[in-house]
């Protein structure tokens, strides 16, 4: 696992799924690794009331009840559609139940305005085709189809992304179950169909702020279960969800810098500050491009983290921060740096006077950082 940028989650969590999968004797649907109470463990964490003889730590941070709908959603033969704002941790909830319930979570379809039929269902080797002629040797399956033979999950992200084809492609995929080949002759033994097996189902993901760019029809929102995912607002959830990911930043780079509770403070306000006053403006000029997400702010912290550790005194600074958190959520200039600055004005300025600590250092770290891009 060292020798890989980004493990997926089967194989970074793969001696616990083994213990997990050891001692579950709940029952399965279908092909599945885990049974669902399982699953939910091994997403949401052990508690003392289940009685185990090691802790299984959370990885996902959200209600509790999102969780088992998605879970029960996969063991019927609908698919799921996870919905939200961007950084709200749809694609990691996917990525964790397929790793628990098929140990394999990257068969992956990711949506685009480029994503073609192919995508989703086979494209063929050409020099193959040349060679031998199509068959089944020669056809190429997609991440989707290679889940329908092993019945398995696959994934589809940014569903709302692709195009109308596609999603009607999909549609009669999560109908039927199967997907026909008609290149290949058959003999009537359904050698040109490809049957999904039991335990098949697709995750898709969705941004709710792509609402209007190719919004699913009506056929299609049919054959998915909706689990809309909110942004996360309570502060003391929010916290766990940057310090699970710090920490796991810390460990790949083999970093040992401690993240003081009061710049993790200082960052959770500062981002609660920006998004009362995006919610606040009268349009969108106002607003900062960034969708204040809780996936930005660990991108601010890490950027921080990662600037103090190589270019600073190997410690996390309140002027560190302030520069991280200008540069990341400047997108636009000079609109970004205008509500940027009057942010640092009107809010921070006061804050550093009245309650001191960490914010004086903030302030000034911040107006340094506008005057470079400015």
């Amino acid at each position: 696992m060292s020798d890989l940028l980004r493990a997926p989650a089967e194989i970074k969590y793969a001696e616990e799924l083994d213990w997990l999968e050891s001692i579950d004797d709940g029952p399965k649907p279908f092909s599945w690794r885990l049974s669902p109470k399982m699953v939910r463990l091994f997403i949401l964490g052990s508690e003392r009331a289940d009685g185990l003889d090691r802790e299984v730590q959370q990885k996902w941070f959200g209600d509790r009840s999102f969780v088992e709908r998605s879970i029960v959603t996969l063991a019927s033969d609908r698919g799921l559609l996870l919905i939200g704002d961007p950084g709200t941790g749809k694609s990691w909830l996917a990525e964790l139940l397929s790793a628990a319930i098929s140990r394999n979570s990257t068969l992956v379809v990711q949506g685009t305005a480029g994503t073609t039929e192919d995508h989703i269902k086979y494209s063929w080797n050409v020099s193959m085709v040349i060679a031998k002629g199509q068959s089944r040797e020669s056809m190429i399956p997609s991440p989707i189809m290679t889940a329908m033979e092993a019945g398995s999950i696959g994934r589809f992200e940014e569903l709302t992304r692709s195009t109308s084809d596609v999603q009607d492609a999909l549609i009669s995929i999560l109908s039927e179950k199967y997907i026909s080949v008609p290149e290949l002759e058959s003999d009537g033994g359904g050698d040109n169909i490809v049957f999904a097996k039991p335990g098949f189902s697709i995750i898709a993901t969705a941004n709710s702020r792509d609402r209007g760019v190719n919004d699913l029809s009506s056929a299609l929102k049919r054959r998915f279960n909706f689990v809309r995912i909110p942004v996360v607002t309570n502060k003391k959830s929010e916290a766990e969800i940057v310090r699970f990911r710090t920490e796991e930043l810390l460990r790949r780079h083999s970093i040992e810098l401690d993240v003081p509770p009061t710049l993790l403070d200082v960052l959770l306000q500062s981002f609660a500050d920006l998004r009362a006053s995006a919610a606040a403006a009268g349009s969108d000029d106002e607003k900062l491009e960034s969708a204040l997400s809780t996936a930005e702010q660990i991108g601010v912290l890490e950027d921080a983290v990662l600037h103090g550790n190589f270019f600073g005194e190997r410690a996390l600074t309140a002027r560190t921060l302030a520069s991280s958190l200008v540069g990341s959520l400047t997108r636009r200039e000079p609109e970004d740096l205008a509500i940027l600055n009057k942010y640092l004005h009107g809010v921070v300025e006061p804050r550093s006077k009245e309650e001191g600590g960490s914010w004086p250092e903030f302030l000034e770290g911040g107006r340094d950082a506008i005057a470079t891009l400015s």
